[in-house]
């Protein structure tokens, strides 16, 4: 079912076409590099937080991690995760497949600055074996972000 949410909402902006539905598991960076045959930095990677008791998601490029001394700067309190259970109450969308599409009301999509190096980016499509071929341009359009940011530093 979340797959047909996040392909309804790019509907609306003429990219469902761009859904790829794999014959593996894309549930982790790792694992949707693999399968779509691209470097793992350019899996855009859907990450879900609790700012001030309301979901938020970031968007970040596959190779990089949240700089806690960053989030804390931008968000005014500590980098906390979404626990695993509430991510598809709140989100709309199951761990491995959280998507910035169509997620529900309420929810803050950012996009954080470690994407703007790519020109193309695969984010999730909902399910654990989908993902989405999408310009940064095109990405800012459909997520329906509120703003970029830069709260991201590199994996040691």
């Amino acid at each position: 079912m979340s797959a047909e949410k996040a392909k309804a909402h790019l509907e609306k902006y003429g990219f469902a076409d761009r859904i790829i539905t794999l014959d593996e598991s894309s549930a982790t960076v790792e694992l949707a590099a693999r399968a779509l045959g691209c470097e793992p930095a350019r899996i855009a990677k859907s990450l879900t937080f609790s700012v001030n008791d309301k979901p938020i998601m970031i968007v970040t490029a596959g190779d990089v991690k949240i700089d806690n001394a960053k989030y804390k700067a931008r968000f005014g309190t500590k980098a906390t995760m979404l626990p695993k259970d509430d991510v598809l109450r709140l989100i709309g969308y199951p761990v491995g497949g959280v998507c910035p599409f169509g997620v529900n009301d309420g929810t803050e999509v950012y996009l954080d600055a470690s994407l703007k190096r790519f020109e193309r980016v695969f984010p999730a499509g909902g399910s654990g074996n989908t993902a989405v071929d999408l310009s940064i341009e095109e990405l800012e359009k459909c997520s329906e972000f509120k703003e970029w940011i830069d709260v991201t530093k590199p994996m040691a």
